[in-house]
């Protein structure tokens, strides 16, 4: 068995943290917040009409948007209460319940390895059980097209130091691309409070331009 998530440990200690994270977002959006900017970045990094993995992605604010923007995004997220949120507010997208960890059991088959973007918005990855953090990466390179990119991004001061996240990357085979401070695109630097990671899935060899082939197979 799996260690439980962060956010699972919370919901069992308190069973109404969901519905008051959906509401917390609900009153936002009613008082006139922005609540769209992972959503701009991310359409701005993608071309039309990409495939997106919106990895842990709550009741479907950053997917929900990238999708009315002409995307075609599959969420998930561990939480079956936010996916249900997810599925009455953003009909058009795909959502559905299932572990980051063990990504290739909450993704159809043929998703995986077609994925242009994958967007980690919010502090999941703080909210993840530590013990999971490599295998979630991993699961991230394997869901991405060879050169798609994955955005993550959390705050300092949530038990994930942004050093050991840079290290989980790497081991989990992925380039780190770009470094920023926010969703914005502020630089990144060593006193940032917040980290937007930009990391890319290496290009196959194969495709690469003058790459040799074996035309016997």
């Amino acid at each position: 068995m799996r260690e439980p998530s962060l956010w699972e440990v919370q919901k069992k200690n308190n069973p109404g943290h969901s519905r008051w994270y959906i509401e917390r977002f609900e009153a936002m959006r009613a008082q006139g917040a922005d609540l769209d900017g992972e959503a701009r970045t991310i359409d701005a990094m993608s071309s039309r009409g990409s495939t997106i993995l919106d990895a842990g992605c709550g009741p479907g604010r950053v997917g929900g948007e990238l999708e009315r923007r002409g995307h075609r995004v599959i969420g998930t997220d561990v939480d079956p209460e936010l996916i249900d949120q997810a599925r009455i507010d953003h009909p058009e997208a795909t959502w559905l319940t299932g572990d980051l960890a063990d990504l290739d059991a909450a993704m159809p088959a043929e998703v995986m390895g077609a994925v242009d973007t994958v967007v980690c918005a919010g502090n999941v990855m703080t909210f993840l059980a530590p013990s999971t953090r490599r295998a979630v990466l991993e699961g991230f390179k394997r869901a991405l097209t060879p050169g798609g990119r994955a955005a993550v991004g959390f705050g300092a001061g949530r038990g994930y130091l942004f050093d050991d996240f840079f290290q989980d990357a790497e081991d989990a085979g992925l380039d780190v691309d770009l470094r920023l401070s926010t969703w914005e695109l502020d630089p990144w630097g060593p006193d940032s409070t917040f980290l937007v990671a930009l990391l890319r899935k290496p290009e196959d060899p194969a495709q690469q331009p003058g790459a040799r082939t074996n035309l016997l197979g």
